[in-house]
């Protein structure tokens, strides 16, 4: 959802969903939404173009692994 939010153009959008393989019809109309950040964030297309895997590769820790670490 931050990340989603910190996108706030409908231009931006557009753009970084093509980069991550959204094909241009569905990048145009996810772009265009009017829906709340969160419920777009819970997208199909949000969902599997913005993996965690995608988030731990660029360096983010997730908040799982995180509490497991403090946890213990």
């Amino acid at each position: 959802m931050v990340t989603w939010k910190s996108w706030k153009k409908v231009k931006t959008k557009f753009i970084n969903l093509q980069k991550l393989g959204v094909a241009r019809q569905k990048a145009w109309e996810w772009a265009n939404t009017r829906k709340s950040y969160w419920h777009t964030a819970n997208s199909w297309t949000l969902s599997t173009t913005l993996t965690n895997a995608r988030f731990e590769k660029q360096g983010y820790l997730s908040f799982l692994k995180y509490y497991l670490e403090v946890r213990v």
